[in-house]
């Protein structure tokens, strides 16, 4: 047995120094070494949709934007009119987001039309510089500025750090949207008006950007209250 053992411990290390002597008669090239490999093909990503700004009369619903001689224009109102003779047609009431100014024009039925390329980004209202409203991305720090006649009578229901929606188009802004809903605080009303709350009587009062709301009697001084900036009416207490 303590033969066997010497064996095996003689076996072990010759073919250890086998193995030392074998790596020591290595040698390496300087020249690179062309390996084949074998790649599986690249992963195709999905194609881009470009969106297409071509649209029909047909189309045409409120909302819709619309670029007519240069401009954009927002669709208000519209109908379809099918008459008994003649060709059926589109009548409108559209808004150009630049002047402001309203008109009405009639669409052929089915004709085609180019849809304006006007784009949201949400940006906060900081602060007022002046006679500017300036709006920031919250991602980016960007500052973008609006004047007075900008905001128009918007500015009523603008508080300082409310998210609106800015409108761009070609580069610029050309309008902005405020949130559906607002909630602000009254700051003055007559204490004293009394009513008929069970028949839903209201009295006006002033909140804190300046606006007057119509709210029911029992709504007092300090009391939270949300209003749709659509139409300026109260719709609850906050």
């Amino acid at each position: 047995m303590a033969m066997a053992m010497a064996g095996t411990a003689t076996f072990s290390i010759s073919s250890a120094t086998s193995i030392i002597r074998t790596s020591s008669s290595l040698k390496f090239s300087s020249k690179p070494m062309l390996i084949p490999m074998r790649f599986s093909p690249k992963t195709q990503s999905p194609p881009r949709t470009l969106r297409i700004y071509a649209l029909t009369s047909n189309d045409i619903k409120v909302g819709t934007n619309l670029e007519v001689d240069g401009a954009p224009w927002r669709i208000l109102e519209f109908l379809h009119v099918k008459p008994g003779k003649g060709a059926a047609f589109v009548r409108t009431k559209m808004r150009n987001y630049i002047t402001g100014n309203t008109v009405e024009k009639t669409f052929r039925a089915g004709s085609t039309i180019e849809e304006a390329n006007v784009f949201k980004e949400s940006k906060q209202f900081t602060y007022k510089d002046g006679s500017q409203f300036v709006f920031m991305d919250l991602n980016t720090f960007e500052e973008s500025r609006l004047n007075d006649a900008d905001v128009g009578d918007k500015t009523k229901w603008l508080k300082e750090g409310m998210d609106c929606n800015l409108l761009f188009w070609n580069g610029k802004i050309i309008d902005f949207e405020l949130p559906i809903t607002v909630q602000l605080t009254v700051v003055d009303v007559d204490p004293g008006l009394k009513g008929d709350t069970a028949s839903g009587g209201s009295k006006p009062a002033t909140v804190d950007t300046g606006a007057v709301v119509n709210v029911p009697l029992f709504v007092n001084i300090g009391d939270e209250i949300l209003v749709d900036t659509r139409t300026g009416q109260y719709m609850s207490r906050a």
